[in-house]
């Protein structure tokens, strides 16, 4: 297949399947290697963004997916209906939060560090579509492990999980030592 073909197949498989879609199922469907598939995919992103399209493709781990430029989204909902964005809570952060640099994370592990109850900004997360089920912890009761969806990656404009931030070693030890204060206040109890 020639490459204006090839990058037509792509465009026409990201447009239609509306979600990402997996680097190898596009290499098999445009009977490419993923090496290849993968260069034509970045060749095809780099010319969005100089032809400043209002369309680009986006890399979420491993997979592609077609959507709207965010410098758009003004002009595009003068046309649409007005999205449902969901209302992120301080708790349902903290929660989301846990989640993504816990997971597989139980919601009794997700308890142990709020120390509340988290049941409600649980399922708010996965009525958002940020948060979902991965199956269940081989321990009594079989409890639901979460862990983040596609759609969190795309909410928080990252690529990957690695490419959350990381925790400041400084903070880190702050914490740290509160947490044994509080732990030693308690014992003292």
């Amino acid at each position: 297949m020639e490459l204006k073909k090839t990058e037509g197949a792509i465009e026409a498989i990201l447009f239609a399947m509306g979600d990402s879609v997996e680097l190898s199922q596009i290499a098999g469907a445009v009977e490419q290697d993923s090496a290849t598939t993968e260069k034509i995919l970045h060749h095809m992103m780099d010319r969005y963004r100089e032809e400043d399209r209002g369309i680009q493709i986006i890399e979420l781990e491993n997979s592609y997916q077609l959507c709207t430029k965010k410098e758009y989204y003004d002009s595009l909902i003068r046309v649409a209906l007005h999205p449902k964005k969901p209302a992120l809570t301080d708790v349902m952060l903290e929660t989301l939060s846990i989640i993504a640099y816990k997971q597989p994370v139980t919601k009794v592990e997700i308890e142990k560090i709020r120390g509340v109850k988290s049941d409600h900004a649980v399922n708010k997360l996965v009525e958002f579509g940020l948060v979902k089920e991965l199956g269940r912890l081989d321990a009594p009761g079989r409890p639901i492990l979460f862990g983040t969806t596609e759609e969190f990656l795309r909410t928080f404009g990252v690529h990957s999980l690695e490419d959350l931030p990381g925790m400041d070693p400084v903070r880190m030890a702050d914490f740290k030592a509160e947490a044994e204060e509080e732990v030693q206040l308690k014992l003292n109890v």
